[in-house]
């Protein structure tokens, strides 16, 4: 792995030492119903079980553990649709931190209630005519806090990270090994952080990232080689991976390490759900479900070794859940 990506192996592991004890250790799940749907030994990472319900509480509180005493009472601002809102609102909560919140009007009913609900002070923007990032970078500039982005920050990418040792560890106390990993990708933090740690230590593993079709950024980025943009009004059920574009931090990482890219559709992504909720009995959200609807659609290449497959939250808004189930 090159120097000058942003995290190492090392990082990763000093998330984990950060966060140990604090952070939930989800389980890796294996069903005889899921293997018979993907034709293949599947294991799933439930993140659903993670604090404020996805993984971003390890970004999260791998950063503001990290923020110096003297300016933790200035609090942190944070821009989020809802999960990373969550896991800093949260995070904040435990360290005593004061946590202001940008998110967009449009957010999930239930991701906003939650985020106030931890104590989190919200402020609501137009995501189709305001800039989520200027709006949080002068608040913070104003009252001297910290800005905690949701994915282009070391140590966010790293608490990420984190989820890929458990895999690695909980496979092999399983006397499983993976051959494939499906990791759902908005701005890339997550899955950055996640191959960063499984291709440090196991290289002959393969990574790919999973976006809704519309937002397919990090796909043709990877495949021309270069940071392309969402186009202007895309759309997608997957509230928590509209990012508009790769990170600058997190896309040479992904460039470096990933073994590709898939898109699902939202029609895909609502059979997933169903098929999560009647089948496994386990509660996905959209955007964490598009890892296994490329699963279940068979996308990731055949290979030797179990496929894994990253569920990485469950903050779905009860009345949008309800209307899926039915379809």
């Amino acid at each position: 792995m090159s120097d000058s990506l942003a995290i190492t192996l090392a990082d990763v592991e000093s998330a984990a030492s950060q966060i140990r004890g604090i952070a939930v250790r989800t389980p890796l799940l294996e069903y005889a119903a899921l293997n018979a749907a993907v034709g293949a030994r599947t294991l799933l990472k439930f993140e659903g079980a993670q604090h404020a319900g996805s993984f971003k509480f390890r970004g999260a509180y791998n950063r503001l553990s990290r923020i110096a005493a003297s300016a933790k009472s200035a609090g942190v601002v944070a821009w989020s649709s809802g999960n990373h809102a969550q896991g800093v609102a949260a995070a904040a909560k435990m360290l005593g931190m004061p946590a202001t919140i940008v998110m967009p009007s449009d957010a999930p009913a239930i991701k906003i209630a939650n985020t106030r609900a931890l104590g989190a002070e919200i402020i609501l923007y137009d995501r189709q005519s305001e800039s989520r990032e200027a709006i949080a970078t002068e608040l913070a500039k104003r009252r001297g806090a910290t800005l905690v982005p949701s994915y282009d920050d070391p140590f966010i990418i790293a608490g990420q990270g984190t989820i890929g040792l458990e895999m690695l560890d909980q496979a092999r106390e399983a006397g499983v090994a993976m051959g494939r990993v499906l990791v759902c990708c908005g701005g890339g933090g997550l899955v950055a952080g996640i191959a960063t740690a499984i291709r440090s230590k196991t290289p002959e593993i393969a990574v790919y990232c999973v976006e809704p079709s519309a937002f397919d950024d990090t796909a043709r980025s990877l495949a021309s080689g270069r940071r392309e943009s969402v186009a202007k009004g895309a759309q997608s059920i997957c509230d928590a991976l509209l990012a508009p574009a790769p990170g600058e931090l997190t896309f040479p990482i992904n460039k470096a390490l990933l073994a590709g890219g898939f898109a699902v559709s939202d029609d895909e992504v609502r059979a997933a759900m169903r098929f999560a909720f009647d089948t496994l009995k386990l509660v996905i959200e959209p955007g964490g479900a598009v890892a296994l609807a490329a699963a279940l659609h068979n996308l990731a290449p055949a290979g030797e070794g179990a496929l894994a497959v990253v569920v990485s939250g469950a903050n779905v808004d009860p009345e949008v859940y309800a209307r899926i189930l039915i379809e």
